[in-house]
């Protein structure tokens, strides 16, 4: 006779619940439990914080495309538009504003004045996100311009695509960890498609070795 009956009875379930929850905590697993030396991160993980999810604006001329908000029909039957077409003699609809969700992002924070070692550091995100070839559009780049200003013309040309939070929120920029003596400054951080806070990148961060940990990420997770 079993010993344990009542677990015979569950292990059905058990299973099903495994298969259901492994496309979304496999890679968080994965990156926590199994870690050869080789494979080690070189980022530095962070406690999660859910970031609140901000508005982003181009900076200059955007690549991204972001769909059209569609048009609820209205009250008493009235025919209501097809799926993000306006109805007939009205404007068209506004479109969303993309927000911290739905992709990975790298996030950096800076002066709109933007000096030599600011502009190495949109560099690096917008070559960090190219590296991912074929992944690439799972990953977008954010300038959070912690002084409120306008970020100079000259850098929407050379680095368009590249989304920016002109006026954060301080419990945004207070969101973001920062090391002992550290400057906010000085790193680019990871936040995954659900908004959460994930890594923190040191200062003059080797773009090789983040762009490892970004495909190890993109390999196994499910979402974004």
């Amino acid at each position: 006779m079993s010993m344990f009956p009542g677990l015979r009875r569950k292990l059905p379930l058990i299973i099903l619940v495994l298969v259901c929850v492994t496309p979304a905590l496999g890679p968080y697993a994965l990156w926590f439990l199994w870690q050869p030396s080789e494979y080690s991160n070189y980022g530095e993980l962070v406690e999660p914080v859910a970031l609140p999810a901000v508005a982003l604006e181009p900076l200059g001329p955007s690549t991204t495309t972001v769909g059209p908000v569609p048009v609820a029909g209205t009250a008493g039957g009235a025919p209501s538009a097809a799926a993000g077409a306006p109805l007939p003699g009205t404007a068209p609809a506004p479109l969303a504003a993309p927000t911290l969700r739905g992709k990975w992002f790298l996030v950096m924070a800076d002066g709109a004045s933007c000096d030599a070692r600011c502009e190495h550091k949109i560099w690096q995100l917008r070559q960090l996100r190219t590296m991912q070839g074929k992944e690439m559009d799972r990953v977008e780049r954010v300038w959070l311009v912690d002084d409120r200003a306008e970020p100079s013309p000259r850098l929407h040309e050379p680095y368009a695509g590249t989304w920016v939070v002109r006026q954060p929120d301080p419990s945004l920029l207070a969101a973001l960890p920062l090391p002992k003596d550290g400057r906010l400054r000085d790193h680019i951080w990871l936040v995954d498609p659900l908004g959460n806070l994930m890594m923190r990148y040191p200062p003059d961060a080797d773009a090789t070795r983040i762009r490892k940990d970004m495909t190890r990420l993109l390999k196994y997770s499910r979402i974004g």
